[in-house]
């Protein structure tokens, strides 16, 4: 009979702890700088443009003008505890005010915000006729004042000033920042963001609001500026509710209002008529 033959386990091989360790920080390491690249990304000026695209703010257009009218009649009756006005310049042309009344011939429009001035001496050429006309069709109105980041804050504090003239019951002004500067960092431009709150506010003796973009809010101004009244613009056709630190929220740059000829900004006011007159300058 045949002896079997002995069978001969054999040992398994093993990484030498070096190699092991290779392994490990070669998938360790480069998983951690993807992790904080993307966060880097995604909290700082290099997002910015990113996050534009995503929140909608780039201008892309992908729809048609009858969807987007059907968009905003359902997202104003989906909040139609709300109240809605616009937001003008001298781009509307001259506006037949006898006729603003509503929006998408549907939905009351109750308050305008009217673009005064801009920089340092720049002044809307229709903004006396504009804010005028306002007040005579009884629509709360606001003025507003684009910040350009590479001019003294406080002259363009003293150019609002000396354009506009509140009254009681005029809403409060409005600061709107959109650009970011091109010789200063981020830090200085908040400095200067402040300086023309605080002047304006010093003057008319009343908080003035801070107009911004959404992404552009969120990277470089919710820290220092978010006990502000917040008018944010987005115009993403798929988000349907304001967030809750909006007070304002410009949701559409397609808005129809008769008397107006061509697109004009919708806005949504989180509250009443009775909320948005406690707001304004008292009596």
């Amino acid at each position: 009979m045949a002896k079997s033959k002995r069978t001969v386990k054999r040992k398994p091989k093993t990484v030498p702890d070096e190699n092991r360790k290779f392994l490990v920080w070669s998938i360790v390491i480069p998983a951690v700088v993807v992790l904080l690249g993307g966060i880097i990304v995604w909290r700082t000026d290099l997002s910015y443009s990113i996050k534009k695209w995503v929140y909608g703010e780039d201008h892309g257009e992908t729809h048609t003008a009858n969807e987007h009218g059907l968009r905003n009649l359902e997202l104003m009756a989906r909040h139609d505890d709300y109240i809605y006005g616009i937001d003008i310049s001298q781009y509307q042309g001259r506006i037949n005010w006898i006729e603003v009344n509503t929006i998408h011939d549907e939905v009351p429009l109750d308050f305008v915000f009217i673009r005064a001035t801009m920089g340092e001496r720049g002044v809307d050429r229709r903004f006396d006729e504009n804010w005028d006309a306002a007040q005579s069709r009884t629509k709360l109105r606001g003025a507003y004042h684009y910040f350009r980041p590479n001019e003294n804050s406080k002259k363009q504090a003293r150019n609002f000033i000396r354009t506009v003239k509140l009254k009681p019951g005029d809403l409060p002004p409005v600061l709107d920042i959109e650009e970011r500067p091109r010789r200063q960092p981020m830090d200085s431009l908040k400095v200067g963001l402040k300086r023309w709150l605080d002047e304006v506010e010093g003057h008319y003796g009343i908080k003035p609001i801070l107009y911004s973009g959404d992404s552009y809010f969120t990277d470089f101004l919710e820290k220092e500026f978010s006990d502000y009244v917040l008018w944010i613009a987005n115009y993403n056709f798929w988000v349907d509710k304001p967030k809750k630190h909006w007070d304002f929220w410009q949701f559409s740059e397609r808005g129809a209002v008769s008397g107006i000829v061509g697109n004009v900004d919708l806005n949504m006011f989180k509250g009443d008529i009775e909320d948005l007159e406690e707001l304004a300058i008292p009596y």
